[in-house]
């Protein structure tokens, strides 16, 4: 449950409110009563913690770069399988191995080794899109034999997004883990998490698949989405 980026916060300042919704959410949470309200606080207080919402899209540099680097690869995937797109990124020398081999090195090409809290948020939203794109998936074959259209391109992108975003949010993971029933604790992460998956639509031409994602037009679309979702979320409570 949780995320490693979660950081225990700052003192003062805009840190202050939010540790405030974040207690008043775990206590919500601990009681077994969903607490919209809550939840909204502290979605709208951390993006303060972040320098507001242009701030946290200028801050976004690992989630913009891991996102349009995804974008690529899953158009690859799409287009000719695995195989091929992982060559493409230079990683020919995966093809044929095993799973956990695979999508280690897939998830470092694409969101980095971790290195800070941002590269942190990249690379967890990254594993977790991985465990969607190939659910059921063991063997090379299995792995290759993955196919994506334009809408699970799209789809895929998005949850990235969601889930780098929401593992940007400071101090919830630290208060939620707090709770002595882990059930109640992963199901007020899972409800924070679909608020945020809510604000999260890529604005795309009509397919995915033409999107030069590794270029400025990946870099504009990533961009204006991410700073939509944080001007939405930074008006929640008001």
């Amino acid at each position: 449950m949780g995320t490693s980026t979660d950081r225990a916060g700052g003192k003062g300042g805009a840190w202050t409110p939010l540790k405030y919704a974040a207690t008043a959410y775990m206590n919500a949470a601990g009681s077994g009563r969903g607490n919209p309200t809550a939840a909204r606080r502290v979605l709208a207080r951390h993006v303060a913690v972040l320098g507001g919402a242009a701030g946290a899209v200028a801050g976004a540099g690992a989630g913009r770069a891991s996102a349009q680097r995804l974008g690529a690869v899953l158009a690859g995937i799409a287009t000719d399988g695995l195989g091929a797109a992982l060559t493409d990124q230079g990683l020919g020398h995966l093809v044929g191995g095993d799973r956990l081999t695979v999508l280690d090195a897939f998830a470092g090409m694409v969101a980095g080794d971790g290195a800070d809290i941002d590269g942190q948020a990249a690379r967890d939203a990254m594993f977790d899109v991985l465990a969607d794109l190939f659910p059921d998936a063991d063997s090379w074959t299995e792995l290759d034999a993955v196919r994506l259209d334009a809408d699970g391109v799209r789809q895929l992108l998005e949850s990235f997004l969601a889930r780098y975003v929401y593992n940007r949010i400071p101090v919830i993971a630290e208060r939620l883990a707090r709770l002595d029933d882990p059930a109640k604790a992963q199901r007020a992460e899972e409800d924070l998490q679909r608020m945020v998956a809510s604000f999260v639509h890529l604005q795309l031409p009509d397919d995915a698949l033409t999107v030069d994602w590794a270029g400025a037009e990946g870099r504009t679309i990533i961009d204006e989405t991410l700073r939509a979702v944080y001007d939405a979320l930074a008006v929640l409570e008001e």
